[in-house]
């Protein structure tokens, strides 16, 4: 089944746009990853907030969000938000190692240590490894490790 990755990131919701976009070149990769899911995507998140960007996300794409029959499988979460010290969760020395970690195996995530990061990885266990993926993005702005990866 293609899969997609997206961060939920409030960032993207458009009521959250503004004249200049401080997240133009994340929200072109997830139109993009989004896009090549077909016409009806399950949304898979770990909380509400995060299914409402990964929604908005999916009908901005042009998309229909579905709970079955799906064309498209669409999964919410991000990696560690503690990379800098302007970073949400401010600096943890820990950050960028537990995100490299996740680079190479979603399994056997330590939800602890996720918890302890602010990474939200709920989701994320299910998800082939992102080396198998087609990465169209892989950033830290803000201190937060977010990845948009499409596997087909």
């Amino acid at each position: 089944m293609r899969t997609v990755l997206v961060p939920g990131v409030p960032a993207l919701l458009k009521r959250h746009a503004s004249l200049e976009d401080p997240v133009a070149e994340l929200r072109a990769a997830c139109a993009t990853a989004i896009g090549r899911l077909g016409p009806r995507v399950r949304v898979l998140a770990s909380g509400p907030s995060a299914e409402r960007v990964g929604s908005q996300l999916v009908w901005q794409a042009g998309g229909l969000v579905v709970e079955d029959d799906e064309t498209g499988l669409l999964v919410v979460g991000n990696g560690s938000a503690k990379r800098t010290e302007k970073a949400p969760g401010h600096f943890d020395p820990r950050a960028e190692a537990f995100d490299e970690g996740l680079r190479t195996s979603f399994a056997g995530i330590d939800p602890a240590l996720a918890d302890e990061l602010w990474a939200d990885t709920g989701m994320l266990g299910i998800l082939p490894a992102l080396t198998d993926a087609e990465v169209l993005y892989d950033d830290a702005p803000f201190g937060v490790q977010y990845w948009v990866a499409f596997w087909g």
